[in-house]
């Protein structure tokens, strides 16, 4: 297992110490994650990064000392750095350097299963590498005394453009391929949306337990083991958007997906990349978040939760708040106590989770109502349309047209209110 060591910068002007805290602690994290073993680390008050080296001179050479003591392999950042700073620290410290968006990268890299992910991934490290290739052959030439169209470009210059070129071509035929897939998730959406079935996205910063939660709802209301997703107590554990019908009753039915975790200062490329899947989050009709509620930063991981969200456009749709682990606090048997919009539960043992579903089938019942209709046989449209955009109980082919018991959106209900059948 490599070691390494972590550096950090609090850039006092605009930092509180506790932030800096976390951010640090949630390296360590990243770095287990990537199964590498942080032996240290050095931290630097500064107002602002070094241009060159992103910390100053003298911590480079206290890092280069550490690195040398205590074996280490590798010397990770906790932000990302320049195409320069990237150069020249790996000079002066003369071990492999990684940044915070890499090791996002490596972690995203070894947890992808499906193409999809695989692409995703993919296409955000070509990405951030493509502006990085400077002074990777540093071992050649950069510069030669021949003469003609190659008279000024050396060996290390003429590598450095193959690779680009390289890198540039695989990218524009990675993201092709993914821009079909785009559209057959599109497709897949569609097809929920026309099925009328409410949509329910969880969300929430990574290890938070989200997928504990789906698999919670699957024992309760699927009795399908292989409808199940993968959890495990690490960050990003998953990656892969799935989808699952929950049933409490056949009235009450909703699709949940499970989706890609957060976290701070998530990389700009990977949300990027990335978007399709979260177009699940967008979609919804109403969003879960869950949270860490036995994490001290608990608050923290809401504020970025809820950035990310206002970033993908996502902020305006009904959310619960959903605080997990309650058991690790000492709620004990209270875990399951529900407000108007949250609750707090233990997905592990499942204790809340029949509290959680019926708030959400609450919550989505809100915006629908029973009606009964008739549909002139004429409107055969109106007859498609309510069987792709509602739950219909009923259905009835009488002389005066199509009896229809539904549960549909009251804008439906209110839409179309000429065909209702009046309650005696």
């Amino acid at each position: 297992m490599d070691k390494v060591l972590i550096v950090g910068m609090n850039l006092v002007t605009n930092q509180k110490r506790q932030n800096f805290e976390l951010a640090m602690n949630e390296m360590v994290s990243l770095v287990e994650a990537c199964n590498m073993e942080p032996v240290g680390r050095v931290e630097q008050n500064m107002e602002s990064a070094n241009a060159a080296t992103y910390i100053g001179a003298g911590k480079v050479q206290e890092v280069r000392e550490m690195v040398k003591a205590l074996e280490a392999h590798m010397v990770v950042f906790d932000n990302g750095l320049s195409p320069i700073q990237l150069r020249n620290l790996s000079r002066e410290l003369g071990c492999a350097v990684m940044d915070r968006t890499t090791l996002i990268l490596e972690i995203f890299s070894a947890r992808a299963k499906t193409r999809e992910a695989k692409l995703q991934v993919e296409v955000a490290r070509l990405q951030y590498m493509l502006p990085r290739l400077v002074g990777l052959h540093d071992a050649l030439s950069r510069q030669g005394g021949a003469s003609g169209a190659m008279s000024n470009k050396g060996a290390g210059e003429k590598k450095l453009e193959l690779d680009r070129r390289k890198l540039e071509q695989r990218l524009t035929t990675m993201r092709r391929e993914l821009e079909n897939i785009v559209e057959e998730r599109k497709t897949q959406r569609k097809k929920r949306a026309e099925s009328g079935i409410p949509r329910v996205a969880l969300v929430g910063y990574t290890n938070a337990g989200k997928s504990t939660i789906m698999n919670a709802m699957l024992s309760a209301y699927a009795k399908d083991e292989e409808k199940k997703v993968y959890e495990e107590d690490m960050l990003f554990a998953t990656l892969d958007t799935t989808v699952r019908r929950i049933a409490p009753t056949d009235k009450n039915a909703f699709l949940l997906s499970d989706t890609v975790g957060f976290i701070s200062n998530l990389p700009h490329n990977l949300v990027k990349a990335f978007r399709s899947t979260l177009e699940e989050v967008r979609e919804a009709d109403l969003l879960v978040q869950v949270i860490d509620y036995s994490d001290e930063n608990y608050m923290e991981h809401i504020r970025v939760t809820e950035d990310t969200l206002k970033d993908l456009g996502a902020e305006k749709i009904p959310m619960i708040y959903a605080f997990n682990k309650a058991d690790l606090c000492g709620m004990g048997e209270f875990a399951a106590v529900q407000g108007e919009d949250r609750l707090y539960l233990s997905a592990k043992s499942c204790s809340g989770i029949e509290t959680l579903t019926a708030l959400i089938t609450g919550k989505l019942s809100a915006g629908y109502q029973d009606c009964s209709f008739i549909i002139p046989y004429e409107r055969g449209d109106l007859v498609s349309y309510f069987n792709n955009n509602a739950v219909v109980y009923c259905t009835e082919y009488r002389e005066n047209g199509v009896y229809m018991e539904t549960n549909v959106s009251r804008v439906d209900a209110a839409r179309y209110e000429q065909f209702w059948v009046k309650q005696q």
